[in-house]
């Protein structure tokens, strides 16, 4: 069995979860499940804390497993990435006391707090930057003002955490990371069919199916506003005038295009979700 490793909980787990169940694997019921075995499909699955899934993948004990590239990068592990996924985005980013950093440099012999400290130490390092990097399990944001560090560096959304402890994002971007899945090496038994059934969910979230019908001295016009992946699927009606089209197109454009297509003469259009694709 292709032994994979999953996120036992927070955003993590319940994104990873979800996209595999929609893969066709099953998934846990309980949460206090550690192992779901899924003999139909040659698999099984291990429910992990995610800082510990590369180390594992790495070491070898498993096949297979989602992360986040934050996380396997901090781990110094041998794991690879194989695929990057469409969830878990983040950006992580030094702060400090408002007015006291402007550039990286100004982290020269200060402390900075993490919980990424071998993630960090490594930019900080790579940049020529000789800092002492202070790690924590959680709570970053409050240890300038507990006087554990002079500086932190920590996931940053919007930047208003950081802000109500009095905190301003200054310098380069560490890195912009994702979920990922990782893979002891890239020839293991079963990981392609992994790989084409994840591809597929990410496919049937980002793209929709659109169905009109339009005079046929249109189609190429229309094709010119939906060009499809390779190009849309036109069949005759039984109005010798007119054909139906069928067209994938960017589930964030869904909208803009049908009013284009309205414009252009098209009628009928409607929309379809993608539940799985083979692309």
């Amino acid at each position: 069995m292709l032994r994979i490793a999953v996120p036992n909980k927070g955003t993590l787990s319940e994104s990873a979860t979800s996209m595999l169940r929609e893969a066709g694997y099953a998934t846990r019921r309980d949460p206090k499940e550690l192992i779901v075995a899924d003999p139909r499909n040659d698999v099984e699955f291990f429910y992990l804390r995610p800082r510990d899934i590369a180390t594992y993948v790495g070491s070898g004990a498993l096949d297979v497993g989602i992360t986040g590239r934050d996380l396997l990068l901090d781990s110094h592990s041998a794991a690879v990435e194989i695929d990057e996924l469409d969830f878990g985005a983040s950006t992580f980013r030094f702060a400090g006391p408002i007015g006291r950093f402007q550039t990286l440099r100004d982290l020269e012999g200060v402390r900075v707090a993490t919980s990424y400290d071998a993630l960090v130490r490594d930019f900080l390092e790579a940049e020529g930057v000789n800092a002492t990097v202070v790690r924590l399990d959680g709570a970053v944001e409050s240890a300038v003002r507990l006087g554990v560090a002079d500086a932190v560096a920590d996931v940053v959304e919007t930047g208003s955490t950081l802000r109500k402890q009095g905190l301003e994002i200054f310098g380069p971007v560490i890195l912009e990371s994702s979920a990922v899945v990782i893979a002891a090496r890239d020839d293991i038994p079963g990981v392609e069919t992994l790989r084409r059934r994840i591809q597929g969910v990410m496919v049937a979230h980002q793209y929709v199916l659109i169905d009109y019908d339009l005079p046929a001295e249109l189609v190429d016009k229309a094709s010119a506003v939906t060009p499809g992946l390779e190009s849309p699927t036109v069949s005759p009606l039984r109005d010798s005038g007119w054909v139906a089209v069928r067209v994938m197109v960017p589930r964030s454009e869904m909208n803009q295009v049908m009013d284009e297509l309205y414009a252009l003469g098209a009628r009928a259009i409607l929309v379809s979700a993608i539940h799985a694709a083979r692309i």
